[in-house]
């Protein structure tokens, strides 16, 4: 078929007929107008989402009057998509393409449509340094790096995510010889066209005179892409989409900025994109309490100190149950209104932390702020959680059911919008898991939208002390960048040492521009500050704290039988034989216990143990529980529900009285964040820090004389057994099942550790600073046994060289600190193999695999559950699936270890999951039923799978 003759339209101004738009469309969408578009999203933007002073340092580093820069950026934002007038993006749509490819003024060399690698984006890298240097931008081609008209034009290429590489003055002065698919001369005059209409229009005659530093530049491509997806929606173009036949006059041009002008405010507020405000500073209005001794030194002092010294750091130690997370957000508050913040956001260890915070914040935000109070749950699996089904969610709501949802939104309903892909942090307010906000300091795509999501946000980071050398890194790395932004952060910790308190805190002022470090000496419990205007730590202040108790801990040394068959004989002087001595006055008696075991495996048979031990207890419901995370992801949130019901605090106005006897057997899931309250804790021998925080659930609340069983200690003076694997000589002996679980040679200093202190006990919060640092202390081997002091000395030279692999990994993997980028922004996109965000939740300790189960039931039909009452075969009807069926799928999905994956294949996923990103990497195995009836078994390479009332284990 011949193409038809066309007739060549000479155009004065930008020719309309090149698009930039047209997926949903009645017709392409020009180019000038989308550029027009984003320009006009972004300064509205400017206006709602910065607060005054980022914009004052913006107009300070181009050295403009704000007025001015507010123009010259949104013209900056109207440029991102210059590139897209180029031969291989025209050429995406052929019927458009058509229109202008015969005519002698777009010329392009032969197959330069083709060039389909040369991304329009990378065209605009190319093609705005020469247009800015041709209107007078500052800066020296010879050094392109430093040269603004680079920096701005690296700036625009990156707003999809990655930033190019600095390009050389000889290739720019022959762009389309090292980059054909620019096309010729016809292609640079429309560029230079649009280029020059849209400068007029926006009204961006200024010329700034200096460029942005790195923290600037992140902020600012930020709320570019945020533009350009916002003016990308297909309900923004319709209403402007021009007629058919229109002209892209000078007249016309200024019609449709006004229309698109008019149109930004709204599309940005239902996007609710605004900032909250801290107006309200008394504790009292924001909980329904009075404050505590850590609180009320807080209120007493920060307010002062903050209003004094502007934005910064505050670092609360204080035992667990001490109130740390109101501390935390009316500190978030205090500092939130000095800094001029737009939200916050409060970042924790797990999922399931994370899901317990989010209506604490929720709370918060109702009883504390005003504005725009948009709230996020951010963490892989967050729209699975119960906390987060609302109006917006699709899961939740009916096709038809759209009219309403505004209606039945609440203030702190995050909307559709900001669910979507990478958007969650630019919510003012949210709660989630750290990795989603240490994302930003790894060279992903888009890392800049998260690091702008926490540019001008108050920063909470629950348990800082929870993560090894590679996350400490990475989170010393964001510190850097909050510095350099002067966003407020507040960091929490029960168990800190001094080493690492000062490592977070200079790392932070490290950012903020004083490289000198400062001494840091945490109070324990108390709290410490420092600004991003001096750098100056103010003295620490010790508070009291209503909660003083001393621990008794008993350690027994133990032979390890822990995988023992349950209805085996009891070896005397095991695990398994103190385990029932220290529990039978629960079974007795009443009260709860904690059971904490360090692997999951070990768990699950200490489950079996006990069932055994105690029959009366199993039989009875809630009598004995099983946590960890082996299990699919309902069921988890079912078992976490029942455990809050039972250990958690009491309810205003309950009745406190003995619980009916109840253990908890348990991983480390429970370390964390949990308010559960047991009136004894059992714990198999971890870093004195867990063992801290393990005890911190014991006697957690006051539940008084009469809540507490006969046997339980005073209610101040909680117990806590340490239960130490040893040899036959008595000598700590780390079993091999734990693996690389803990450093052995903390293990075995913890245990000197506590045979030294157990005598006393360990007074809480008395003696813990002390402790924590003295059990990493140099001088600790010092009066040692000879042979135990080298066996330790040993252990010490492996950690050190594991913490120096750690500490190079991170150096690796992560993108530079600000003061490095240098006027490179590539420095942010150097994309390495295998650095992806799964890397960041697999060094978080979660399992790297996921399974999801399927019950062969009798006739062969697979069903996702054991009853059959969820067929496999209804998932696989249509050619997609819906929201609630993907949510109903990985409810059944449960995390395992990847070595269980590692041989074969699974059976393949049905066809209408090949599109569901959210599958992908998901293992599917087929189960029968086991003589038992109780569990089922399958295989998956040589491995054999079972799960059982116990999660999911293999043989």
């Amino acid at each position: 078929m011949t193409e038809p003759d066309v007739v060549p339209v000479r155009v004065a101004g930008p020719d309309c007929r090149l698009w930039a738009k047209e997926r949903g469309l009645e017709r392409p969408y020009p180019v000038i107008c989308h550029l027009l578009d984003a320009a006009a999203v972004f300064g509205v933007l400017w206006d709602v989402v910065l607060g005054s002073k980022a914009r004052a340092r913006i107009a300070d580093a181009l050295q403009l009057p704000e007025a001015d820069a507010r123009q010259v950026l949104s013209f900056w934002a109207g440029l991102h998509d210059l590139g897209k007038i180029t031969p291989p993006f025209q050429a995406q749509v052929p019927a458009a393409f058509a229109a202008v490819r015969r005519e002698p003024e777009y010329f392009a060399v032969p197959g330069a449509e083709r060039e389909t690698a040369f991304r329009h984006e990378v065209a605009t890298h190319w093609a705005v340094t020469l247009l800015l240097d041709e209107i007078g931008y500052p800066g020296d081609l010879n050094r392109t790096r430093r040269a603004v008209s680079h920096q701005v034009a690296q700036l625009l290429g990156g707003h999809h995510g990655v930033f190019g590489q600095p390009l050389l003055k000889r290739k720019l002065s022959a762009g389309s010889v090292h980059a054909p698919g620019l096309g010729e001369q016809g292609w640079a005059e429309q560029r230079r066209r649009h280029f020059i209409e849209l400068r007029r229009v926006v009204g961006a005659a200024a010329l700034p005179k200096g460029g942005l530093p790195a923290e600037l530049s992140v902020v600012v491509a930020g709320l570019i892409v945020v533009a350009d997806w916002l003016a990308s929606q297909t309900d923004w173009i319709k209403p402007l989409l021009p007629a058919t036949g229109w002209q892209a006059t000078s007249q016309a041009l200024d019609e449709h900025w006004s229309r698109a002008s008019y149109a930004a405010p709204g599309v940005v507020r239902a996007a609710q994109l605004g900032r909250a405000d801290f107006a309200l500073q008394q504790f009292e209005g924001m909980f329904p309490f009075s404050p505590n001794p850590l609180q009320q030194d807080l209120v007493e002092h920060l307010p002062q100190l903050a209003a004094e010294r502007g934005s910064g750091l505050l670092l609360v130690t204080a035992p667990t149950g001490d109130g740390k997370t109101e501390a935390a957000l009316y500190a978030a508050a205090v500092l939130g209104r000095v800094a001029g913040a737009r939200g916050l956001y409060f970042a924790l260890p797990t999922m399931a932390t994370a899901d317990g915070m989010f209506p604490r914040v929720a709370a918060f935000a109702d009883q504390a702020l005003y504005g725009e109070r948009a709230l996020t749950l951010l963490h892989s699996m967050a729209w699975l959680s119960p906390a987060y089904r609302g109006p917006f969610d699709p899961a939740a709501r009916s096709a038809d059911d759209d009219a309403v949802v505004a209606e039945r939104a609440t203030a702190t309903a995050a909307g559709a919008w900001l669910r979507g892909p990478k958007r969650g942090l630019l919510a003012p307010l949210g709660a989630g898991t750290i990795d989603q906000v240490l994302a930003g300091v790894l060279p992903l795509r888009y890392n800049v939208l998260r690091l702008l999501g926490v540019s001008d946000k108050v920063l909470v980071i629950d348990e800082a002390h929870a993560y090894g050398p590679w996350m400490h890194s990475l989170m010393s790395r964001l510190l850097e960048w909050l510095g350099a932004f002067g966003a407020p952060v507040v960091l929490l910790s029960a168990t800190l040492t001094g080493s690492t308190a000062g490592s977070l805190v200079n790392a932070y002022r490290r950012g903020a521009g004083f490289l000198e470090p400062a001494e840091v000496k945490p109070c324990y419990p108390g709290w410490l500050f420092t600004d991003a205007a001096s750098g100056q730590v103010s003295t620490p202040r010790a508070t009291q704290t209503e909660r003083a108790r001393t621990v008794d801990v008993e350690v027994h040394g133990v032979s390890w039988d822990s995988l023992d068959a349950p209805n085996s004989a009891v070896r005397k002087g095991g695990r398994r034989e103190r385990l029932r001595a220290q529990l039978q006055p629960i079974a007795d008696g009443g009260g709860a216990a904690l059971v904490c075991c360090t692997t999951v495996a070990e768990a699950q048979a200490t489950y079996r143990e006990l069932s055994a031990a105690f029959p009366e207890l199993a039989r009875r419901e809630g009598g004995l529980r099983l946590l960890h995370s082996r299990y699919p992801a309902g069921e988890r949130q079912r078992i976490s529900g029942d455990c809050e019901r039972a250990y958690g605090k009491p309810a205003a106005g309950e009745e406190i009285r003995v619980r009916a006897g109840s253990i908890l057997v348990a991983t480390q899931v429970v370390e964390q964040s949990l308010d559960f309250d047991f009136d004894l804790v059992i714990s198999d021998l971890a870093p004195l820090a867990q063992l801290l925080q393990r005890v911190g659930r014991g006697r957690r609340h006051r539940r008084g004389p009469m809540g507490r069983p006969s046997w339980a200690q005073a209610e101040e003076c909680p117990k806590l057994v340490v239960l130490e694997p040893v040899d036959s000589e008595g000598r700590t002996r780390v079993p091999p099942t734990w693996g690389g679980v803990y450093d052995h040679g903390l293990l075995v200093r913890t245990a000197e550790l506590l045979r030294r202190e157990k005598e006393g006990g360990i007074a809480v919060p008395g003696d813990v600073q002390r402790l924590i640092d003295a059990v990493y202390a140099a001088d600790f081997v010092d009066g040692l046994d000879a042979a135990v002091k080298q066996e330790l000395a040993r252990m010490d030279i492996e950690r050190a060289a594991n913490e120096t692999a750690e500490s190079h990994l991170a150096r690796m993997t992560t993108i530079c600190a600000p003061q490095d980028v240098r006027g490179d922004l590539g420095e942010l996109s150097k994309l390495q193999e295998g650095v992806t965000e799964e890397l960041l939740t697999t060094r978080l300790g979660a399992d790297t695999g996921r399974v999801l189960l399927l019950y062969t039931q009798p006739g062969g039909e697979l069903t996702l559950d054991e009853e059959g009452t969820v067929s496999l075969s209804a998932l696989t009807l249509r050619s997609t699936l819906t929201r609630q069926e993907l949510a109903l799928i990985m409810s059944r999905v449960a995390p395992v270890p990847g070595r269980w994956l590692t041989e074969g294949e699974g059976l393949a996923h049905p066809a209408a999951w090949e599109k569901q990103a959210v599958l992908g990497g998901l293992v599917l195995v087929t189960v029968n039923r086991e003589p038992d009836g109780e569990s089922w078994r399958g295989r998956h390479g040589k491995r054999s799978i079972s799960v059982s009332s116990v999660g999911l284990e293999i043989a």
